[in-house]
């Protein structure tokens, strides 16, 4: 058993796992305001909130393993390891994007890191994860495929079918679903006779994780269980983040169907002072080194986004490219 409250973490490790976290919120919030000055085209569905599930998950994932996405994937390309240029250059619409200006906001993704370009319908990553998953089964390669997805999508029968594959195959699957409460602006407790999406797992005999989705090393740690299983041929585990996004569920939303009352309790949650915090108690970081990578993400946004600027639009004739006609 691991003695401290930061799983045996070395304090470069920690630094990173809190810069990645920083990084992904600093970037929703520079694209929400390039957005409002018309930067950029098309809508958004934004991160603030969540982001420790995507640190905490792809932390415990190597480079050759894969993630499909959902119509908000921003944070799960920066985190798997999207570089903030070539996301910004997508949401551009540059050719220097992570997919050449052709995905746009709802299509985030790079096979180089292991990013399946996102599926904005909901649920759709639930079945092609599984074919991942098969995949790497077949070919022995030791690889896990994660999906993550919301929890408006366990409504939708490709979870179900999904789940039931990837149990049956005993597939290296892991399956994520980030619970912010709200499928659009449909309260889960509406539409769900089951107050927890983990309890949906036992039909499949799936075994399933509830972890705090606002606490990165809660999530780190889960899916590091769930990883290792994957590996060792136990197949699938499901685990549920309870989260909250801290924005609309696009930008045309409004939040009326949210009380203050409750966004203000999660966002008394806000997972990046959450893990700030307890470095500098813990005497890991000071204050100081905390600022210091605010620092160092503005820089590398300042950067990212003057490289957009400067990218060329692509070309009529490389609508061509890359695609089956």
């Amino acid at each position: 058993m691991i003695a401290d409250e930061f799983d045996g973490l070395t304090t470069d490790h920690l630094r990173a796992l809190y810069r990645k976290l920083v990084l992904l919120r600093r970037f929703e919030d520079r694209v929400y305001h390039l957005f409002l000055q018309g930067e950029l085209a098309g809508t958004l569905h934004q991160y603030q909130g969540q982001e420790a599930v995507a640190v905490g998950v792809c932390d415990q994932l190597e480079h050759t393993d894969w993630i499909t996405s959902t119509h908000r994937p921003h944070g799960h390309a920066l985190a798997k390891g999207v570089r903030a240029r070539a996301a910004m250059a997508e949401l551009y619409g540059k050719v220097t994007g992570c997919c050449r200006g052709k995905g746009g906001s709802m299509h985030f993704g790079d096979p180089e890191v292991g990013m399946l370009p996102a599926i904005a319908i909901v649920g759709g990553g639930n079945t092609v994860v599984t074919g991942l998953g098969l995949a790497f089964k077949l070919r022995k390669s030791a690889q896990v495929a994660v999906c993550f997805f919301g929890d408006g999508a366990t409504n939708e029968g490709a979870f179900h079918e999904g789940l039931n594959f990837a149990a049956v195959q005993k597939l290296p699957v892991v399956f994520v679903c980030e619970n912010n409460l709200y499928g659009a602006s449909t309260a889960y407790h509406q539409v769900s006779p089951v107050e927890h999406v983990a309890e949906r797992a036992v039909a499949y005999k799936v075994p399933a994780q509830i972890v705090d989705g606002m606490d990165v090393l809660a999530v780190r740690r889960a899916t590091g269980e769930a990883v290792t299983a994957a590996r060792s041929g136990q197949g699938p585990t499901l685990i549920e983040c309870k989260t909250y996004r801290f924005t609309g569920h696009s930008r045309s939303d409004a939040r009326g169907y949210r009380s203050k009352a409750e966004e203000a309790e999660w966002l008394a949650k806000d997972p990046i002072p959450g893990l700030g915090n307890r470095l500098v108690v813990a005497g890991r970081l000071s204050e100081a080194e905390l600022r210091a990578v605010e620092g160092e993400v503005t820089a590398e946004l300042d950067e990212a986004v003057e490289f957009s600027r400067q990218s060329p639009d692509p070309t009529p004739a490389q609508a061509y490219e890359d695609v089956f006609i």
